[in-house]
């Protein structure tokens, strides 16, 4: 893959047929807080009521097309400041392409930049998914440990693999 194809930007309504694309796929999805979208509609209105107003969400493209996201939110409070949030998906016709952590290789700075209080990243990751760990493991971030029942998602209490990447952490 020619990394000169894969960017970061923010999201745009023009993205929608983009987005219903890849996050219509329950593979996709499965690890996700949000459920499948199954609209044109429900993509617009995902866009406009969510990605556009989070604090960082980019599109992850390929061609300037969206093909996935990523996303950080730091953690709300003036004491917690220091510590943010980072969440990812991509279609799975992109599966194992190395542009997920491309794209992550390429967010860390700008969110380090554009968050200057933050010093730590972190990352939740269910035991079974793999691909998410490895994408993890080959931009640097450390695996801090197991925990157990901890992450409330789709009707279920999971286990976790807790990722984090400091700011003083070097990007592999």
């Amino acid at each position: 893959m020619d990394n000169s194809r894969i960017s970061l930007r923010p999201f745009n309504i023009s993205d929608a047929n983009n987005l219903f694309n890849w996050a219509n796929d329950e593979n996709v999805t499965h690890y996700l807080r949000w459920n499948t979208i199954t609209s044109i509609e429900a993509a617009t209105n995902y866009i406009q009521q969510v990605f556009i107003p989070h604090p960082w969400r980019r599109s992850i493209c390929l061609d300037d097309c969206s093909i996935g996201y990523v996303s950080v939110r730091p953690e709300s409070g003036s004491d917690q400041n220091h510590r943010a949030h980072i969440g990812y998906a991509i279609g799975s016709d992109y599966w194992g392409q190395g542009i997920v952590t491309k794209a992550l290789k390429m967010a860390i700075p700008i969110v380090f930049n554009d968050f200057p209080n933050l010093v730590r990243v972190e990352a939740l990751v269910e035991p079974q998914n793999i691909g998410s760990q490895k994408v993890l493991e080959k931009v640097g971030f450390k695996k801090e440990g197991f925990l157990r029942k901890y992450d409330f998602n789709k009707g279920e209490i999971r286990d976790m693999f807790i990722y984090s990447f400091l700011s003083t952490d070097q990007i592999l």
